[in-house]
């Protein structure tokens, strides 16, 4: 089946919403933070470990699993879960992102699609609609997402209003490429900072009645945070109620209580894990580096409370050990425990919003997390 989006309260002061999404590997609540697994994998973590992180749906990225190890590959092996071995919902996005950051020059995107070349061997590779959505469908994942052109923040309105229109005409060819009947398709909203293109966009979009709706283009290099939040509000009031509302690329335990509050149910970033090989962790006092001296004979937890794998066994000197004798190990413990915190926060926000007091909770967590030690 496709997916299925259920609104099942709305804070009372805010715009947060708590909801759930039926799948073919279960239901999944929302707000929900989702774990990013590149290339078929949470960098550094097994599947059974992002289980025990509480996840619901997790990602997949077709550019890199279409460079290796082949869409072909993955069908011939049962489709994504059983390639990876997850047994919970896959989103895989369109691999737009990726290919315009290895896009030289402007000319070659154009409207049959983008033409780049390929990080690994150099060779020139074109990715359009058609070809995003088939790899895409022949991964089998639980919700695919249509091509879009993420423009940088710096672009200009001008740039930005082609890049709009593009991207609609770019949805439509991707709808009409999908063929997976089990696969939910989301349409992705663009417009950088400007509302009258994100409205453009969002009720464009939204015409093409999608499954479900992204916000792109919100976590660019060079992108302020009052840009993002201002890309927010500018697409969430044309985007159905009873469908569900994807914020990309973003991870941040502050963006995801901005966002929640102005109506976002999902969100997604590489960052847990990103930071955690270079030994940063998140906790309620904000972020750590685990490298510092001061945690060379600390016998606590990196967080105490938490209960995640890494916390209920390990103490900051051994992790901080090693980190700074480069053991993998090290960036994999905190990888648990940074995805858990971010998967945490989303559960509590939950719990805030069945209760309606999500402002109250998002004051309290902001006062002790962004305080000055």
């Amino acid at each position: 089946m496709k997916i299925k989006y259920t609104l099942l309260k709305e804070d009372k002061d805010t715009h947060a919403r708590l909801g759930k999404i039926e799948t073919n590997y279960g239901t999944v609540d929302t707000p929900m933070f989702m774990p990013v697994g590149t290339r078929g994998s949470v960098k550094g973590l097994s599947p059974e470990q992002v289980k025990e992180c509480h996840s619901g749906v997790i990602l997949a990225n077709t550019y890199h699993l279409w460079l290796r190890p082949g869409e072909d590959i993955v069908a011939h092996c049962g489709g994504l879960h059983k390639f990876m071995n997850y047994n919970g919902p896959i989103l895989t996005d369109c691999g737009g992102y990726q290919v315009f950051s290895l896009v030289k020059n402007k000319k070659d995107i154009t409207e049959e699609g983008v033409k780049f070349k390929s990080h690994i061997d150099g060779k020139e590779l074109l990715l359009t609609p058609e070809k995003s959505i088939e790899i895409q469908n022949k991964l089998d994942s639980d919700i695919a997402m249509s091509f879009d052109e993420c423009p940088p923040a710096s672009a200009s309105y001008e740039y930005l209003k082609n890049s709009v229109e593009r991207t609609l005409r770019w949805a439509e060819r991707s709808k009409k490429a999908h063929k997976n009947p089990n696969q939910s398709l989301f349409g992705i909203i663009q417009g950088g900072p400007i509302e009258e293109l994100r409205k453009l966009s969002a009720t464009e979009t939204v015409k093409m009645d999608f499954d479900g709706y992204s916000i792109g283009g919100v976590a660019n290099d060079g992108e302020s945070k009052e840009d993002m939040y201002k890309a927010i509000d500018y697409s969430i009031p044309y985007i159905p109620e009873n469908k569900a509302r994807y914020l990309m690329g973003v991870g941040e335990p502050l963006d995801i209580l901005e966002g929640v509050e102005r109506g976002i149910d999902m969100f997604d970033c590489v960052l847990p894990t990103r930071i955690a090989r270079h030994g940063q962790a998140f906790t309620r006092d904000g972020k750590i580096h685990i490298s510092n001296a001061k945690y060379k004979e600390d016998l606590s937890p990196v967080e105490e409370g938490c209960d995640c794998y890494c916390c209920k066994n390990y103490s900051r000197a051994y992790i901080r050990h090693l980190i700074t004798v480069g053991e993998s190990f090290g960036g994999s413990l905190l990888s648990i425990h940074n995805i858990r915190f971010l998967i945490r926060l989303t559960e509590e926000i939950r719990e805030a919003i069945k209760e309606d007091r999500f402002l109250d909770y998002k004051r309290e967590f902001l006062n002790r997390y962004e305080k000055k030690k």
